[in-house]
């Protein structure tokens, strides 16, 4: 399998495109104007109490306040008081917790107006970026997240990743973090420690111990809010996260940006720094060089096509997603009705996995997948489902089908949705909107499979097109209808029709007779 990661760089954004053995499967964008993201931490001032919702108001400088909920507020919040008072006046000068007298826990069923108050300082985590019209959300339990391990201020908890599955492993990391954890920080231990020796969940630990002692010297007189721990780069912080032993290249189209990846890469896995390569060629952009633009522009839109015609419909609301699959006209090779219907909800599964990473989907997601009358075959979709999800870094949880063919979803939703339009303006009609001409391409390779491989085979096909979509598909080496002529053994002619609107085709028999 090959992963790779393409950089794009712009003057004020920064694209990220994770393939998978060639396909896109994650897409993140980062604007250089985003001060709010997940795992900044800001010394602010609580605004207002709000006893009926049990949370807070924070002025962290954002527009709208951010919301801080009773049970995001730790159960050391007391301790947490007691040392930012101390911290910011100057009197404390060891940030290290192994002395500071630690007080009760806060009651986990208590009211947010008995705990803290108006213009009270409190640290606070980001947790969810500003989405549509809400402010951030926040917490006061902090963690400080590092390659293998998650580091928990006021804490003395440790935990372990619950995909690890042996249970060997996770006593053997328990112990090794229980011999090197610091007195009053607790550890969770990420997924990426699994198999790593004693002296690199160390070094790891020691960074996260430093990061902490230069946040905690920035508290002494600082002005509120202020951002005192900035998330790592966008590049590494996305590095860290889903990097493994198992990529095969990082390609970067930024010097700058080039080199941080490289020193990150070669901090954390030195003998993977030879896979990151800078990008140089000006003359075919870095993403339409590993085919992502295409990608991007035939992923995004309403409808998400899958091989041999079948599609997905992908539906927004304000409460949830809905997702529709469909077989289209796909020609049945399959035995029976519920063999076909396997077949396309398995192929749909893997699509939906792929597009909720891709599209960073989260709230409630219902999949209104194909009936299939065999519990077997029902058992066998939601194993594929889960297994298929398993590489999302998301929380989510998957309910088993219903009675109706029902498939919900929950996924953690922390970023506003990569939305990304990819409709263009109709050159025939002003005002009006057409699919992108590439998406136009993708519906005429699945309709001439279902012509020429179909039940109803088709020798002598002609297809009949704009002149501008024939001369895309001829001109070239190879051309489009050399690598079709290669797949079916047979030689499509092309016809240009002048009177055909731009995304309009018709296939023809040899008598002239329309047959799709």
């Amino acid at each position: 399998m090959n992963r790779e990661l393409i950089v794009r760089s712009s003057s004020d954004t920064v694209d990220f495109a994770l393939l998978k053995d060639g396909k896109l499967t994650e897409l993140q964008k980062v604007e250089d104007s985003n001060n709010f993201s997940v795992g900044d931490i800001f010394i602010a001032k609580v605004r207002k109490p709000v006893s009926g919702l049990n949370a807070a108001f924070v002025n962290v400088g954002y527009e709208k306040d951010a919301f801080l909920h009773y049970h995001d507020l730790g159960p050391q919040l007391s301790t947490m008081l007691k040392f930012i008072k101390q911290a910011s006046s100057g009197k404390l000068k060891d940030f290290s917790l192994k002395d500071f007298p630690f007080e009760e826990d806060i009651n986990k069923d208590g009211v947010i107006t008995d705990v803290i108050k108006a213009n009270q300082s409190l640290l606070v985590q980001i947790v969810k970026e500003p989405i549509s019209t809400k402010g951030p959300r926040i917490s006061s339990e902090l963690s400080i997240a590092g390659r293998y391990l998650v580091m928990v201020p006021f804490s003395e908890r440790i935990s372990v990743s619950q995909k690890i599955e042996s249970s060997e492993e996770k006593d053997r990391l328990k112990r090794l973090v229980k011999s090197i954890k610091p007195k009053g920080f607790g550890v969770i231990i990420r997924t990426v420690a699994e198999g790593k020796k004693v002296a690199e969940l160390d070094k790891d630990l020691q960074n996260l111990l430093a990061k902490w002692s230069v946040m905690c010297k920035k508290l002494y007189k600082a002005p509120h809010p202020s951002k005192v721990l900035v998330e790592l780069n966008r590049a590494s912080s996305i590095l860290r996260d889903v990097f493994n032993d198992s990529f095969t290249g990082i390609h970067v189209d930024d010097e700058v940006l080039y080199e941080q990846v490289k020193d990150y890469v070669a901090e954390i896995a030195p003998e993977k720094e030879s896979i990151v390569k800078l990008y140089s060629d000006n003359t075919v952009p870095i993403f339409e060089k590993f085919g992502i633009e295409r990608q991007i522009k035939t992923s995004f839109g309403r409808t998400a096509a899958m091989s041999k015609g079948a599609y997905l419909v992908i539906e927004h609301t304000e409460a949830l997603h809905v997702v529709d699959v469909n077989s289209g006209n796909r020609s049945n090779k399959a035995k029976n009705q519920e063999e076909t219907a396997l077949e396309v909800n398995l192929l749909a599964a893997s699509e939906i996995a792929r597009q909720l990473r891709l599209r960073d989907m989260g709230g409630i997601i219902v999949v209104d997948f194909i009936d299939m009358t065999k519990g077997e075959n029902r058992r066998k979709l939601f194993d594929h489902l889960r297994d298929e999800m398993k590489d999302d870094r998301a929380k989510h949880k998957i309910l088993p089908p219903s009675k109706f063919g029902l498939i919900q979803i929950t996924r953690q939703r922390v970023r506003p949705e990569m939305n990304i339009k990819t409709t263009e303006e109709d050159p025939n009609q002003k005002g009006q909107e057409v699919e992108a001409p590439i998406v136009l391409i993708d519906k005429i390779n699945a309709d001439l499979e279902k012509l020429l491989n179909g039940p109803a085979k088709d020798n002598a096909v002609t297809l009949n097109i704009h002149p501008f979509i024939a001369a895309y598909i001829t001109k070239g080496f190879p051309s489009i209808r050399s690598k079709w002529f290669l797949e079916y053994k047979k030689w499509i002619k092309i016809q240009p029709r002048d009177a055909y609107t731009y995304l309009e085709y018709r296939f023809k028999n040899k008598d002239g007779k329309t047959i799709y």
